[in-house]
């Protein structure tokens, strides 16, 4: 794991996007395509603005696929990582993207999954946008993660750690308005990505950050699984890191 630690968070942004943008040039350079997958949430939002502005990436040659969504809730809703997607990735992209094959999770999950799956099955992830949660999960593999699921995308159950996070970021009015399951890429398949560049800004994020790249790898900290990938590059700004630098 390659640890890079900016002052800020655009600072943070900026870096994680400039050697995302270069690992998919070089893809597209060796095997005439790129196929990526997107993460949202506000950990998200700087390294997406200098990501979008870039215009030297040709993306009418690059696949995306959506990393999670809520089950149950519509295209519409303030908290719809689809609609997340549309408002700051596809819809800003200098020249339209490929393709993007975003989770619909609104009625039918099971069927999703599988459709899912036989589409990202095909291909090689050769880019993995993603981030780490304030209980340490990545994408919605919530503590204990099962780090052992072959399936490309899971049905999963929302801890209340987690469920808090996306309340205090304010995707939603109350706790009870939060989703208890969601439609999750698996870490399996998170892991089976050629690149992974992992965006972790804020204060509130410390604690499993220290946890991530300084203790065992366990379930109960799903973001240690990075540390046994062969090419992970953690972006942390400095209050992110502040638990690290404090050992």
């Amino acid at each position: 794991m390659n640890i890079h630690k900016a002052t800020n968070k655009n600072d943070l942004g900026k870096e994680a996007a400039r050697i995302g943008i270069q690992k998919i040039k070089e893809t597209i350079s060796r095997q005439g395509e790129a196929n990526i997958i997107v993460a949202t949430g506000s950990s998200q939002f700087e390294m997406l603005s200098h990501l979008t502005n870039e215009d030297g990436i040709d993306w009418t040659k690059v696949t995306g696929f959506h990393l999670d969504e809520y089950i149950g809730i519509p295209i519409d809703h303030p908290a719809s990582f689809r609609l997340y997607l549309w408002k700051r990735f596809v819809s800003k992209l200098p020249v339209p993207i490929k393709s993007f094959h975003f989770i619909d999770a609104e009625l039918n999950p099971k069927s999703e999954c599988m459709r899912l799956a036989e589409i990202i099955k095909e291909v090689q992830i050769n880019v993995a946008f993603i981030g780490i949660g304030e209980n340490s999960h990545i994408a919605f593999n919530d503590p204990p993660a099962d780090f052992e699921i072959s399936d490309p995308y899971i049905i999963v159950n929302l801890d209340k750690n987690c469920q808090q996070q996306q309340l205090g970021e304010g995707w939603f009015k109350s706790l009870d308005d939060v989703p208890n399951q969601a439609i999750s890429m698996s870490v399996k398949q998170i892991m089976k990505s050629a690149s992974i560049i992992c965006s972790v800004p804020d204060k509130r994020k410390s604690s499993a950050v220290s946890e991530t790249v300084t203790g065992e790898i366990i379930p109960s900290c799903p973001a240690s699984i990075l540390q046994s990938h062969s090419d992970c590059n953690l972006f942390l700004d400095s209050q992110s890191a502040s638990a690290i630098n404090s050992n």
